[in-house]
């Protein structure tokens, strides 16, 4: 979500196609913090908030504040202008890849069954299929190890960790939690 507020009116603003003030009102809502706004360019939706809608026909500012989550919100700046300029906005920045909401999606569904009062191999069975399951070394078996591993990232997800979602991993921070 990008901060935004209006600019005043200069003879820039014209050159793009958006006025926060004629939003339809499903993309323009008042809440308790401020105004959330959906503005969909270039094929994407891009949300904004804004301190008070901004007087119609104004220019917009984005507010980017010095913290933790500058670089993703720099990148989201950056796309919400390419969509301004109707041009290819790319990847949004936080996206996942396949691989790793494939993982995600495991996770979830191994932490459902062990919710349930499923065995490890009863998990395996239904995320992986019976057939990969051996009736012996189970105890020893990768997917056993994997299987775990799945319940107890889906543990950690479900404990809060899905926030982590929202934020690229930082080299310097400690990944301990």
């Amino acid at each position: 979500m990008l901060a935004v507020r209006g600019a005043g009116s200069s003879a820039a603003s014209k050159l793009y196609d958006l006025d926060v003030a004629k939003l339809a009102g499903s993309q323009l809502r008042e809440a308790p913090d401020g105004w959330h706004a959906i503005a969909p360019r270039g094929g994407t939706k891009h949300r904004l908030w804004l301190r008070e809608p901004p007087p119609s026909g104004s220019s917009l500012s984005v507010d980017l504040p010095l913290d933790r989550n500058f670089d993703v919100r720099l990148q989201a700046a950056h796309r919400f202008w390419l969509a301004l300029e109707q041009r290819p906005a790319g990847p949004p920045p936080l996206a996942q890849s396949i691989a790793s909401r494939h993982r995600h999606t495991l996770a979830l569904r191994a932490v459902d069954g062990w919710v349930k009062g499923h065995s490890y191999r009863d998990i395996a069975q239904g995320l992986f299929g019976k057939p990969r399951i051996p009736d012996r070394g189970w105890k020893t078996h990768d997917l056993r190890s994997r299987t775990i591993r799945l319940v107890q990232m889906g543990l950690r997800l479900m404990r809060g960790g899905y926030r982590d979602l929202l934020r690229r991993k930082r080299k310097d921070m400690d990944d301990t939690s």
